[in-house]
């Protein structure tokens, strides 16, 4: 009962006072007002409850409206935002009445007001109370006497009546203004900035303040008001604290240039490698002292992978060149020895560097991570009809180095069956199978299997495309090779290791 009796006698009080008092809730709406208030404003409570004071209330007409309504909000905004209370030494603002006729009218007012936060027990901010007081015929007797007297705005009544007073009050809120302005576009500036940026403070090196683009790069983590060392603690033993020491200490900036740190960058995630450009500049006060650290910089990652990619590209590029070149010169070399007509030797060498070319297509397709090796078989028989051939076994990735020998090795074996085998003219047919077996050490096996084609025998003499066939099997594949030339047609049996090390 006690209790309740007081809130009665606060709110009495409240409602007695002579000087204009409203509250307003966080939404910036009537939420109470006294008999004062409502008596200098012309209004009934019940018109303005629940109703948003901006809306209710828009400075009236004339060209300060607007800038005058902007004070009024700034001011409440800031209260809301800084939780601390905001006065406004001087504000023209003009309040609707009714006239006889039932016409609204402004009567031009001029108001000193305070804003005081109310918190709850959270201290999130409730509520705004705002004290006016009106100073409507000071501001106007001022005025007049600066009127009739314009020589002598110094005056002792000027004085006596606060002019000079008013005039210190409007230039300090005016600069309060400007300065606010200015402060809030560089907090814009600050936030939005494309790199990463944070300030810290004191020896600790508090995270006072960070952008956006800091906080992506950390994982958005609750870092603020907390130690580096206990915000970031994967930057243990990467020399980035030390850093951060030694600029305290000394006053010398600190430049990274691609610095690779480790981070982590999703909540109870890995740790994952970024690399920054980033400079410390110490931060000094007044005194000369340094207090704190400016951190900015960019995640340059992507660029250093890039970079790290290219070169990797061209090592690869200048090694598979060098491949290339040696195997074209030793079919050269080979051709030559088998053909002494240069007609021929020239049909021959083409076709075999054209096949080196297919599978080259096939590799660059999928950006030379490997082939399949019933694509590399249909690219080295489809010249010789595909629907005389028969490609049986299960889908395989080759990788490049393999790719190209065997796509040699097909080409071998499909231009002997159509110049002497069962690719000639005719109805001859060739099935080609494949499997792998034992999975521990797979093996990969491959049957070409020549029927319907004339009767062949062996050569008197190995030639060219033979020997290529052994040696791209036994050097290059760590394979072996089989070769068996019977009545019926053509046989040649290949066994590669797929594990390299065991080959």
């Amino acid at each position: 009962m006690r209790t309740l009796a007081k809130t009665i006698d606060l709110v009495a009080a409240f409602d007695a006072s002579p000087n204009p008092y409203m509250l307003l809730d966080a939404q910036l709406c009537y939420a109470g007002m006294n008999q004062a208030y409502l008596d200098v404003i012309h209004r009934r409570r019940e018109e303005l409850l629940g109703k948003p004071i901006l809306q209710e209330y828009d400075a009236g007409p004339g060209a300060e409206a607007a800038e005058n309504n902007r004070q009024l909000a700034a001011s409440f905004e800031k209260v809301l935002t800084t939780g601390q209370s905001d006065h406004l030494a001087v504000l023209h603002y003009p309040i609707p009445i009714q006239n006889a006729e039932g016409e609204t009218i402004y009567d031009d007012r001029y108001w000193s007001a305070t804003h005081t936060p109310i918190k709850d027990e959270t201290g999130r901010v409730t509520h705004i109370l705002q004290h006016t007081t009106d100073i409507t015929e000071l501001e106007r007797l001022r005025r007049q006497v600066a009127r009739l007297r314009p020589d002598e705005s110094t005056s002792a009544l000027d004085s006596l009546i606060g002019g000079g007073m008013f005039r210190r009050a409007m230039s300090v809120q005016a600069d309060n203004r400007r300065l606010e302005t200015e402060r809030r576009q560089l907090m814009d500036m600050f936030m939005q900035t494309p790199g990463f940026v944070a300030v810290l403070n004191g020896p600790q090196h508090v995270i006072q303040l960070h952008n956006g683009s800091y906080g992506q790069l950390i994982g958005h983590r609750d870092v603020l008001g907390k130690p580096i060392r206990e915000a970031l603690p994967e930057l243990a033993g990467q020399g980035y604290y030390d850093c951060l020491d030694d600029v305290l200490a000394t006053g010398e900036p600190f430049q990274g240039r691609q610095s690779p740190v480790q981070l982590q960058q999703t909540p109870n995630g890995s740790l994952t490698t970024r690399y920054l450009n980033f400079i410390y500049q110490p931060i000094r006060n007044d005194m000369g002292e340094i207090i704190g650290i400016f951190v900015q910089g960019h995640d340059v990652t992507e660029t250093v992978v890039a970079a790290e990619r290219q070169k990797l590209m061209i090592d690869e590029l200048n090694h598979r060149v060098k491949n290339t070149l040696a195997t074209v010169q030793s079919i050269a070399m080979q051709t030559a020895r088998s053909h002494d007509d240069p007609r021929t030797f020239a049909e021959t060498f083409q076709s075999r560097i054209l096949s080196l070319s297919h599978t080259h297509d096939l590799l660059t397709r999928s950006h030379w991570e490997g082939a399949d090796l019933r694509a590399v078989l249909e690219h080295e028989t489809t010249a010789h009809g595909l629907h005389r051939l028969t490609l049986n076994g299960p889908n395989l990735a080759l990788d490049p180095a393999m790719a190209v020998s065997l796509g040699m090795i097909f080409h071998e074996l499909a231009t002997n069956a159509a110049k002497y085998g069962a690719l000639t003219p005719g109805e001859g047919r060739v099935a080609v199978d494949w499997s792998v077996a034992d999975l521990k050490n797979p093996q990969l096996t491959i049957i070409w299997r020549e029927m319907g084609g004339p009767t062949v025998a062996p050569p008197e003499r190995r030639g060219f495309g033979s020997r290529l066939i052994e040696r791209n099997v036994r050097h290059d594949l760590a394979g072996t090779v089989q070769m068996h030339y019977r009545n019926d047609g053509f046989t040649a049996e290949i066994t590669i290791p797929l594990n390299k090390e065991a080959g």
